[in-house]
Parts: C-alpha cells; sequence; structure tokens
C-alpha cells in the first residue's frame, strides 16, 4: 500500500521554486491524479515524479488569479506573511491569519 504524506497543509500559502507565483493550498491529492496531456505538456526534464502529493492551489501572479496543480518537490513555504488577493478564497476560507487561511466548508 501507497502512503504519502503531505508537506503542506489546506489553508497555507505556498510559493512555487521556479515560477513567479503563490497561492493557498485547497486540495491535496496524495499521488499525481491529473490527466496524461497534462503531464505530457510539462517539458520532460522538468516532469515531476508522479508519486508525490500534488496540491491544488487558488494560485496569483502579477497579473492574473487562476487554479494551479503543482507537485510538492515544486513548493515551498511562502514565508512573507502577506495575504493572497484570489476572489475565490472567501468561498473556501476564513480571514488570512498567521500565514493560514482558516477552513470555513465542511470536507467529505
Amino acid at each position: 500500500m501507497l502512503t504519502s504524506l503531505a508537506k503542506f497543509q489546506l489553508g497555507q500559502v505556498v510559493r512555487h521554486r521556479k515560477h513567479p507565483f503563490r497561492g493557498v493550498v485547497f486540495d491535496v491529492d496524495a499521488i499525481f491524479a491529473n490527466s496524461e496531456e497534462w503531464y505530457d505538456a510539462i517539458p520532460e526534464d522538468s516532469r515531476p515524479s508522479k508519486d508525490q502529493p500534488f496540491y491544488h492551489l487558488l494560485a496569483e501572479n502579477d497579473n492574473s488569479y487562476y487554479v494551479a496543480y503543482v507537485s510538492e518537490q515544486n513548493l515551498i513555504a511562502d514565508e512573507t506573511g502577506e495575504p493572497v488577493d484570489h476572489p475565490d478564497l472567501p468561498e473556501l476560507f476564513g480571514d488570512f491569519e498567521d500565514g493560514f487561511y482558516p477552513l470555513q466548508v465542511d470536507l467529505n
């Protein structure tokens, strides 16, 4: 049986190691659970292993807001202490506090 422990928590603010965006974790897959087309679109020399947690983020960069799907190896904790401005945050989370957003919905 494969077990995987997620390094980041729901509501935590994280940033990408290589690309200029940050976001709030709103879901975690224990291993890769996206489409093969999505995976194949990543340049081969940059493709992460599928056998690690993947995070769904409410993400932002200087130009836009979007949902991102990122492997654990490509994320680091955001230490800025700054909130994320993604417009969908209030649908899932409460107010930013101590680097986290508390969940405001029931998960099943």
